[in-house]
């Protein structure tokens, strides 16, 4: 074996490196979103904080809203691979808890990236259809995430069937992005926003509950 060969085996690969620049140029990108907003943010600045030259942000993504929804993408699939952890086989007020409680953790725990996110978020209430498309498809799974375990809440029994799920879901996730606004507002009063993740805990299942028990008397 020549002395060459370890060398070879141990340099990155090309889809190495590419992700590895992917992920420095978003970490840039999330620290000027937080710091500047998205409006100032370029993408000379995101290549060069990120420790390449000015125009590979804008090789490699083409467009700011393009790099925009690469963080929403990839921030939202964490948030749903999260989710599916913490949530499991759990259905109807089960799921809802430990659904709410996975998402103070989530936001919490990573704070640049989900205010990024969240602020890209409202973002796309704006004229860019890519992003707005992905945000949208975002809150469609949530929505059918959470519909789906009403149903097979209903169906175990464990809830009333006189419960509207699809309105039930549409409200429950308008709700968080309700604490998510509070939030974006004042990230330091981490205190608060458990409080209000705990309020709509408490405001979900007495609401369920209510129907449950109205179908019955």
């Amino acid at each position: 074996m020549s002395v060459s060969q370890p060398l070879i085996h141990d340099r990155p690969s090309h889809a190495e490196r590419t992700a590895l620049s992917d992920a420095r140029m978003v970490d840039a990108a999330v620290g000027l979103i937080c710091s500047k907003g998205a409006t100032k943010t370029t993408l000379k600045e995101v290549g060069e904080i990120a420790g390449y030259s000015r125009g590979l942000a804008s090789q490699r993504f083409g467009s700011k809203d393009k790099l925009f929804t690469f963080i929403v993408r990839s921030v939202g699939e964490l948030w749903l691979e999260d989710l599916r952890r913490a949530v499991l086989e759990n259905i109807g007020i089960e799921a809802i808890e430990k659904a709410l409680d996975a998402h103070y953790a989530f936001i919490v725990r990573d704070a640049p990236a989900i205010r990024a996110f969240y602020i890209l978020w409202f973002k796309s209430i704006g004229p860019d259809e890519e992003l707005k498309k992905v945000v949208a498809n975002i809150h469609d799974r949530r929505r059918k995430d959470v519909e789906k375990w009403l149903r097979k809440a209903i169906f175990a029994g464990e809830i009333s069937k006189e419960v509207d799920c699809k309105s039930a879901a549409q409200n429950f996730c308008a709700a968080i992005i309700g604490v998510v606004y509070q939030w974006l507002a004042n990230p330091a009063d981490k205190e608060q926003i458990k409080a209000l993740h705990e309020t709509l805990k408490l405001q979900t299942i007495l609401s369920l509950r209510r129907n449950s028990v109205g179908s019955m008397t």
